[in-house]
């Protein structure tokens, strides 16, 4: 096998190999073995006829497209790695017409993985945000508790008010018709939540149990359901309950019943420290975001559409199993959203083309600083995984791993943690307080 680089721009490889055709009778062979118990012919018990009596029959090319299919992977990643080339994307392939008597000549065409040039990082500046805990921060975290810990009580003798969960009947008419949809029973609205269709809820409030009423509404012009997109409708509604949420006395009592501290200023403290701590882990990102994005501006590549493409439907891979873990298809996600899956892709192709340059651009400084890991980094990364994967089991979690060959990709991992880190620590940043 021989291959030939016809062409490298733009980060598109062209390149053709050249199979020897006693290479390519092998794989006729291979595929015959493969294939010859799908063959029945008179005279000859099924699975056993003869390759030639088959080619014979049903041509002599009858094995040629199961021969290319075995050949390809093979000849792929050799002529890969005679020419030094690390596609980012499936190649287009075209082969000339096969015989016996000739080698096989495919020709290739794909996508390679570019190479940056970084200029000058030696002096790199970032803005950074400062954030501080203020008493507000801190009122909020409690106000949650409290909410959390609150309750629910029955009202009989007031009207709807803002905050209040009501329970209702509804019946949603256009033009004087029910339309699909537009009822309910039992159903319960916290009013001010602001779920329904715009100025439903408002016109809840100041009513008493069992009035009936009628609401009137007008559907958003960007309703999913086509029908009712922009139309003025009608509900009849029936109000069966009301309840409010009474939250508990702020106090010492209510401190120990949700912490382990046994005053309010305790656990006002505690508070403080943890936000303290979150901060410190977000400015620690926020660093690395940043410091990664000031190399990327020093940074000229062109990047193949079809590594963002790539990366995109990566991304869309997580977001359908998020919204799996929700209890939601996407059919659902789309429905309620009032979006689409090119709503989304399109949404998410402005964070793949940063995950695209930003690993374009470690991998570059890891190249230009040398970056290397250790065996004992390795080991202490392999342990960190093990602890959070699997504490019960660490030992086995190991063995597995380096069994697997995932000792390279941790490797890998380790060289662009001490890239970031040596990034960050070679960044003037700038704080700006907010």
């Amino acid at each position: 096998m021989s291959a030939v680089l016809v062409n490298k721009e733009k980060n598109r490889a062209v390149f053709t190999v050249e199979v020897a055709q006693n290479k390519f009778e092998e794989a006729i062979q291979k595929a015959y073995i493969k294939n010859k118990k799908r063959f029945s012919i008179p005279g000859f018990r099924k699975g056993k006829v003869p390759r030639k009596i088959i080619e014979l029959n049903y041509g002599e090319g009858i094995f040629y497209e199961d021969a290319i299919n075995i050949l390809l992977p093979e000849v792929y990643e050799e002529a890969l790695n005679e020419l030094d080339l690390d596609p980012v994307d499936n190649p287009e392939i075209d082969i000339d017409e096969l015989n016996r008597e000739n080698p096989v000549k495919i020709k290739f065409e794909v996508d390679v993985k570019p190479e940056p040039k970084l200029g000058d990082y030696s002096n790199l500046e970032a803005e950074l945000e400062s954030y501080e805990v203020k008493e507000e921060d801190i009122e909020r975290v409690i106000n949650s508790a409290l909410e959390s810990n609150s309750r629910l009580v029955s009202i009989e003798d007031r009207e709807v008010k803002d905050k209040d969960i009501v329970n209702i009947d509804f019946a949603g008419k256009l033009d004087g018709e029910l339309f699909p949809g537009g009822q309910a029973e039992n159903y319960e609205l916290t009013i001010g939540s602001n779920t329904f269709i715009p100025g439903f809820e408002e016109q809840i409030i100041g009513k008493k149990i069992g009035e009936e009423f009628e609401v009137n509404v007008t559907f958003p012009e960007d309703y999913q359901e086509e029908t009712l997109k922009g139309k003025d409708v009608v509900f009849e509604v029936k109000l069966n309950s009301i309840q409010e949420k009474v939250l508990p006395e702020l106090d010492d009592e209510f401190v120990k019943d949700v912490s382990e501290f046994d005053t309010l200023e305790e656990y006002r403290n505690n508070i403080k420290i943890d936000l303290e701590e979150q901060n410190e882990s977000r400015k620690k990102i926020d660093k690395e975001n940043k410091a990664i994005e000031a190399l990327i501006d020093v940074m000229e590549v062109e990047i193949p559409d079809s590594m963002v493409k790539n990366e995109i439907e990566r991304e869309y891979e997580d977001f359908l199993y998020r919204i799996q873990g929700m209890g939601l298809n996407a059919e659902q996600y789309f429905s309620i959203t009032n979006t689409s899956e090119e709503d989304t892709k399109e949404e998410l192709k402005p964070n793949a083309e940063r995950k695209v340059k930003s690993d374009l651009a470690i991998e570059a400084l890891i190249e230009a600083e040398g970056i290397e890991a250790s065996d004992e980094e390795v080991d202490k990364e392999l342990n960190e995984l093990a602890e959070q994967y699997d504490s019960k089991n660490k030992d086995k979690f190991i063995k597995n791993m380096k069994k697997s060959g995932n000792l390279e990709i941790i490797a890998e991992n380790v060289k662009k943690k001490k890239a970031v880190d040596k990034l960050v620590s070679m960044v003037n940043f700038k704080e700006e307080s907010k």
